[in-house]
């Protein structure tokens, strides 16, 4: 993928041949990856980036004046500079790099949250959270006597705003949200929500996984005071992710992991600790990795936001009247603001059973809770199937999907 692709019309053909896996076949049969809501496939570009730091440049960061360490440095900062600009951060010092969404919002709990709860206060989240924007928040709160508290959502699977912002309490320390949800592809309205927890001094934390690979983001307009994102859902490699967090908060808050590099200097009579982002980054990081996410943030820039926003549309668009079709198929998240996801039940058929005969014809599809428990809870089922897309799927795919998904359905009557 090259500068020149924004301006020209977008060639699916010519996107696919980025992804080297997509090429392959599973079963006998082509893949079709429709999983692309728990991992995103990685184009050449991203896999070339992170071959050629162990190739060139291998080295660590920030400890040694070798070029080969300088060079370490320069991508690993660089990719910090590159992620701060993808998502219109003030500046690069209020992102921490992590290895993805969890680890920063463990991070907020252990060092924002924990430091400020007492006995009777409360966390607030909603009933279509990931569990990593649900169990952080229940363990602190269990330590400091406070509670969790979840806003409800509608059958449409559209969140209940009015009743979000009643449950904005005085004693709330912090509301939780997630900006699009991986399980029915709702987009929630963060701006609203941000503008309801300022007006009450309450901190808003926003869980951007996937949001990330679907459209732009720029946290200064959103509001929020927190914002997560997981690398490999958006091109780039596994075990990399930011938090982007306001500067008085990063500067109020301990370092949760100790160790080398988040030190200025260290005695036994007390430690100084480096100044954020720095404070939080313990330990050798994922340096090759996050020489991977500049090469996707890279890929998305030369591609366009508008080129992807506008093929994944119409993919949701034809897959859900697809599936409108087939017979006894339930569908869970209808809301009139969502991100290509689709989960589903068919009458008479184990989700687990679908996505095994599924696979066999070669269809790659997620079946199961979803690290959504609370979720499952509210619609009363214990798992669905999840086909998610991505903007380098095609309308043959969704069509294999749907013939796929008839056959099987066919043979557990």
């Amino acid at each position: 993928m090259n500068a020149q692709t924004s301006a020209q019309a977008f060639d699916i053909r010519r996107v696919r041949a980025d992804f080297p896996l997509l090429a392959r076949t599973v079963h006998g049969k082509p893949l079709v990856y429709f999983d692309n809501a728990n991992t995103s496939q990685k184009p050449l570009a991203v896999i070339e980036a992170v071959d050629r730091h162990y190739r060139e440049h291998n080295a660590n960061v920030s400890r040694a004046v070798h070029l080969l360490g300088e060079e370490a440095t320069t991508a690993y900062e660089g990719a910090r500079d590159t992620l701060a600009r993808f998502i219109h951060a003030p500046s690069r010092d209020e992102l921490v790099l992590t290895s993805g969404t969890t680890q920063a919002a463990n991070l907020v709990a252990y060092s924002f949250v924990l430091p400020r709860l007492k006995p009777g206060d409360a966390i607030l989240t909603t009933t279509m959270e990931h569990h990593a924007n649900i169990v952080p928040w229940q363990i602190v709160a269990a330590r400091a006597g406070a509670t969790v508290k979840a806003a409800p959502i509608d059958e449409r699977g559209e969140l209940i705003v009015e009743k979000f912002i009643e449950l904005l309490t005085p004693e709330v320390k912090l509301a939780c949200v997630t900006h699009v949800s991986n399980v029915l592809g709702t987009v929630n309205p963060v701006r609203e929500l941000a503008k309801a927890c300022r007006e009450r001094g309450i901190p808003l934390f926003v869980d951007g996984s996937q949001a990330m690979p679907h459209r732009p983001v720029d946290v200064q307009a959103l509001g929020c005071d927190f914002y997560a994102l997981t690398g490999h859902k958006m091109l780039a490699p596994t075990g990399t992710g930011a938090l982007w967090a306001k500067k008085e908060h990063l500067e109020a808050m301990p370092p949760f992991f100790g160790g080398g590099e988040m030190i200025r200097e260290v005695k036994f009579s007390g430690t100084t600790f480096a100044a954020p982002p720095h404070r939080f980054e313990a330990g050798t990081p994922n340096i090759a990795g996050f020489a991977g996410v500049a090469a996707a943030i890279a890929y998305y820039d030369a591609l366009g936001f508008d080129a992807v926003r506008a093929h994944e549309r119409a993919l949701l668009d034809h897959a859900t009247a697809q599936l409108r079709e087939v017979p006894g198929l339930r569908l869970f998240g209808e809301a009139n603001d969502k991100e290509p996801v689709i989960s589903f039940l068919v009458e008479g058929a184990q989700a687990t059973d679908l996505a095994t005969l599924l696979d066999l014809e070669g269809v790659a599809v997620r079946s199961g809770h979803h690290c959504a428990h609370p979720l499952m809870q509210f619609y009363g089922v214990p798992a669905t199937l999840r086909a998610s897309l991505a903007f380098y799927n095609t309308h043959e795919e969704v069509d294999a999907f749907v013939a796929a998904l008839l056959k099987v359905r066919r043979l557990l009557r």
